[in-house]
Formats: C-alpha cells, structure tokens, sequence
C-alpha cells in the first residue's frame, strides 16, 4: 500500500509544513495614518528576519516603531517620510496619485491600509506606467503583468534592498535545507516520475506517455502536475 502523496501532506498542515516562528520580529507593513497626514520616521537599523529574502528597516514614529522593506539606498539614521506631502525620492511612502509616471517603486498595496501587498522580494521594483483621470494608476509588476490601483493606495519609491541574493549559489544542500525550512517548505523534492505507482499518481510511467494536466476540481491526492493549465508544450511561431 502507498503512502499519501505530498499534496494530502501538506494540505493537512503538519508541523513540518509550517514556517518557523522562531527568527520572526514582526509584521512589516506600513503604520496605519490617516490618508490626509504626512509623517517623518528615522531609520533606526537594518536587520534580517528569518525565512525573509529582503532586510526590513526598522523606523521609528512617535516613540513607537514599525518594520518595512528596505529599499537599496536607504541607510541608517536617514530620515523617511509617510503621507501625501511626502517627495518622490528613493525611501519616502507616498499615495499613488503623488507618484509620477515612470516611477521605479514596491511595497504596493491592494487596498489602503493593508500595509503593503505586493513587490515585497529581494531586489523587486515595479513601474508605475500611467495615470487614468480618477488618479488611479497602470502598474507594471516584475512579472510582466500590469494591474490597476486605487489612487489613494500606498507605495514606496525605490527597488527593494538585497537584489543580488540570487547570484550566490547555495554550494552545499544542507544550506538549501536551511533556507526552505525557515520558510516552511519540505525538501529535498522527489520527481513524481522517479516513485512507483502506489506512491504518487505520475510513479510507475517514467518510459510510458502519460498527461500531466489535471482539472482544477480534482482531489488533493490527484491534484498534481499542470493543475488546470489551458495549454501545454512548446509554443509555435
């Protein structure tokens, strides 16, 4: 008899499948102002936090601090500002419709107040592309996807710190371990294709033809492989 496949692991939600709290300073996400109001915040450090590709920096408020997402550029003891007053230079949070066209920024959020969203990776930055006449905006994420945000949604101006992280290779697996761990994912990864048959739906057709496209209303000891893909193969110019 096999044992339950990866997927049925995970969706239960074992321990080993859960990222470690152990390392974990705190949410980083903007401090939540009124849209109207413009703050200064020191930067007090630069530090790391577990299982985490950027360096947050911690500022300080009024006495009270918060983490963000260090942008490359911004060093200790500078002063940020939060709020629509604030000038579009490199550290500065300001609302969308304060940001110019062309601009590089991250930290974007979806809906005012949710601290921040998306462009939040080592060394991501996404291109604010245009402005409609509502003061929404046209943002060009890494991917190359472009979405609309709301006008009044923040961002911060500048890429994210730690862009380089990728080009220094792991060398040894128990590193590789290391990182995934903190992260809450299960390694090293066996192919699907390498098991026999009673261990994974793919095991036991490594010489023989078989889809790897399956519907997206399968059951989790189904569903792997291409889930729901609308085309697979080599595309044709």
């Amino acid at each position: 008899m096999g044992k339950r496949v990866l997927v049925q692991r995970r969706g239960k939600g074992g321990s080993q499948f859960r990222a470690a709290k152990v390392g974990k300073i705190a949410p980083a996400k903007y401090p939540n102002l009124p849209q109207n109001e413009t703050v200064e915040a020191e930067v007090l450090d630069i530090v790391h936090e577990r299982g985490r590709s950027a360096p947050l920096m911690k500022i300080g408020i009024g006495g009270r601090v918060y983490y963000l997402p260090a942008v490359r550029g911004v060093s200790v003891g500078q002063t940020i500002k939060i709020g629509p007053e604030a000038e579009p230079v490199v550290g500065n949070v300001l609302p969308i419709y304060r940001i110019p066209d062309g601009a590089m920024i991250s930290n974007i959020e979806l809906t005012y107040g949710d601290g921040g969203k998306l462009v939040r990776s080592s060394g991501g930055h996404a291109i604010l592309f245009s402005h409609f006449r509502n003061g929404d905006a046209l943002i060009k994420l890494p991917s190359g996807k472009s979405i609309t945000v709301k006008a009044r949604c923040r961002a911060m101006i500048g890429e994210v710190a730690g862009g380089g992280r990728t080009e220094k290779p792991f060398l040894k697996a128990g590193a590789k371990l290391k990182l995934m761990r903190a992260r809450g994912r299960k390694y090293p990864r066996v192919r699907g294709v390498a098991m026999a048959a009673a261990f994974h739906p793919f095991g036991g057709a490594y010489k023989k033809k078989k889809l790897k496209t399956v519907a997206r209303t399968a059951p989790p000891g189904q569903k792997v492989g291409a889930i729901a893909a609308k085309r697979t193969g080599k595309k044709k110019r």
